[in-house]
């Protein structure tokens, strides 16, 4: 008899329906350590926020939704993996943003990475955060 794994999935507030529809978890809990799916700055109905800007600030504060309804924030980001579309053009842009978000140094781990396409959007941010280990899981 084959069983499924069972998964820990944290869902952001009101975000649920776009997950289930596009078929993927938000973030798991794994092992002391939250996983959270790749974040991008989509409207409610999940269509691309078109301004460069507010885009990359709407994938922050859907990361940092995720982050709050697993009881971490945004320093207990381990890794951080961002994708760029056309990223000489977007990177300054994109870099005058984080600091709004990425808190104080020592700063978590980074890989950057150059993309032709991220389904119309031009950032995208994934990371791994330790899970408070005073927070229930």
């Amino acid at each position: 008899m084959t069983t499924t794994p069972t998964r820990d999935v944290v869902f952001p507030p009101g975000r649920k329906a776009l997950y289930e529809r596009n078929r993927y978890s938000p973030a798991i809990r794994s092992n002391g350590f939250l996983f959270v799916s790749g974040q991008v700055g989509s409207r409610e109905d999940g269509s691309p926020e078109p301004d460069i800007e507010k885009q990359v600030r709407l994938a922050f504060e859907n990361l940092n939704g995720i982050l709050g309804a697993a009881g971490c924030t945004f320093d207990d980001v381990v890794d951080v993996t961002v994708f760029l579309v056309n990223p000489e053009a977007h990177f300054e842009t994109i870099w005058k943003i984080v600091p709004d978000y990425w808190g104080t140094a020592p700063y978590p781990t980074l890989t950057g990475i150059g993309v032709t396409w991220l389904y119309g959007f031009q950032f995208e941010i994934k990371v791994i955060a330790k899970l408070p280990e005073d927070r229930p899981h």
